[in-house]
């Protein structure tokens, strides 16, 4: 594997990816630091000394700690950074503790809309719940950059796994980041993104035709699970990568329940037909 880089990627935003790249994480997750006088941390990653030992190397001035869900890739870093520096951290916790990281424990519980004001830069929060109900997302004001955390990553979809995930929720928060002035996306795992309302677009797009698709499954079975339909849904998809699917499959079903065009019988997805 290869040694964690610094990417300086503007004047104000240094990029660290965390040596834990898998198939849900990509190259790695990304850990930004963003300023230079006074720096905040963006998502310090998993808890690994030799990542957090590189950004305190590579930041000494660290102020504070902004995390943008509590995935076990994203914010457990935060506890050891917090261990060696006493700095605060601010956030959202979710109600799920399903895969989320119990460790975090933010000073203050960040809100929708509010502005993070420094010397050098300013932070707008944004709250996009989709990938996971308590997701932020930070655009840097000064440079018009989007952290998206895992909200928009580059190089594959994103996982909407319920019940803390909702791809209605994830649908409707990319429409609202679409209303930000920002021209580029720093994702949480993979490269720089330009064009980010073409990005957003294209990812509803892609959202909705396979919503069409779990539909239209159901349809010629009119009754079934994640399980039954997955091999039909995501006949695009490797076979390895079916009980990944699945999960967002069953979001895509409860999207379809909450819209009213199918309805639930326990376990089971049902079409009927309309009379």
């Amino acid at each position: 594997m290869e040694p964690e880089k610094v990417v300086q990627i503007t004047p104000l935003i240094r990029r660290i990816t965390a040596g834990n790249g898998s198939v849900f994480t990509g190259p790695g997750t990304n850990t930004y630091l963003v300023g230079n006088e006074e720096v905040t941390v963006i998502d310090p990653g998993p808890a690994m000394e030799k990542h957090i030992d590189i950004i305190i190397k590579n930041a000494k001035n660290i102020k504070q700690i902004l995390v943008t869900h509590t995935h076990p890739d994203h914010s457990p870093g935060t506890r050891l950074l917090i261990e060696k520096l006493e700095i605060p951290s601010y956030g959202m916790i979710t109600t799920s503790t399903k895969n989320q990281d119990t460790t975090f424990k933010p000073r203050r519980i960040l809100k929708d809309g509010e502005l993070i004001e420094e010397k050098e830069f300013t932070l707008e929060v944004v709250h996009t719940p989709g990938h996971a109900s308590n997701h932020l997302c930070f655009v840097l004001k000064e440079e018009k950059y989007l952290f998206s955390g895992d909200h928009i990553m580059s190089g594959s979809t994103v996982v909407i796994g319920p019940p803390d995930g909702n791809m209605k929720q994830y649908i409707e928060s990319l429409e609202k980041l679409k209303k930000h002035d920002v021209d580029k996306i720093a994702p949480g795992h993979g490269d720089i993104l330009d064009n980010p309302h073409q990005v957003a677009d294209w990812i509803i797009s892609h959202r909705l035709e396979r919503e069409k698709k779990v539909f239209e499954a159901l349809k010629d079975v009119s009754r079934g699970t994640p399980d039954s339909l997955v091999e039909k849904v995501y006949a695009d998809v490797d076979s390895s990568l079916f009980p990944i699917a699945k999960a967002s499959l069953l979001a895509h079903l409860i999207k379809l329940e909450e819209d009213q065009v199918i309805r639930r019988e326990g376990e089971d997805y049902i079409y009927d037909t309309v009379s």
